[in-house]
């Protein structure tokens, strides 16, 4: 069954290699540039400049409401007949933020609790960005769920970049 796949920019070629996802989620710094692997085609690369940030702040982009908007529509045109990927700089906030928020969108709420357990069994070095799950948690009117199951998860493992892991699409 093909999953949600996180990973650090500097795996994701390998990563695309070995996966061959059919959509690629990634989340830099306004002025990073990542170029499409072979593996994907162009029009399922979805590319989100934000600094990696929990609240707004002169001369940065944060998180919003936008993006994440765009991230959920991109991720409802995934039929999950191959895997998604999705990463940021190290594989630890924004990619995992987005990930936790595509597998709630893909469960029925109440599963929030049950998502984050998982995604921190599977990240032990997950740090989801909690501006991101804010705006999810409203977007899919979720009534504080996500922001507190992943409150639960308390901190992750200190880590100066994640490694390659699998978070199931549905529980």
């Amino acid at each position: 069954m093909p999953a949600i796949y996180v990973c650090p920019k500097a795996q994701v070629p390998d990563a695309a290699r070995q996966l061959r996802p059919s959509h690629l989620i990634t989340l830099l710094d306004p002025a990073d540039e990542m170029s499409t692997p072979d593996e994907v085609p162009g029009h399922r690369h979805l590319k989100l400049g934000m600094h990696d940030i929990p609240t707004a702040r002169p001369d940065f982009t944060a998180p919003d409401e936008a993006h994440v908007r765009e991230l959920i529509a991109f991720a409802k045109g995934w039929d999950r007949s191959q895997p998604m990927l999705i990463h940021c700089w190290a594989g630890i906030s924004r990619s995992t933020a987005s990930a936790f928020t595509i597998a709630c969108m893909l469960n029925e709420p109440g599963r929030e609790g049950d998502i984050a357990r998982l995604l921190r069994a599977r990240a032990p070095h997950a740090h989801p960005n909690i501006r991101i799950i804010a705006f999810a948690d409203a977007l899919l009117s979720r009534g504080g769920n996500m922001v507190d199951a992943v409150d639960a998860m308390g901190p992750g493992k200190v880590v100066f970049e994640g490694e390659l892991f699998a978070l199931p699409v549905t529980l």
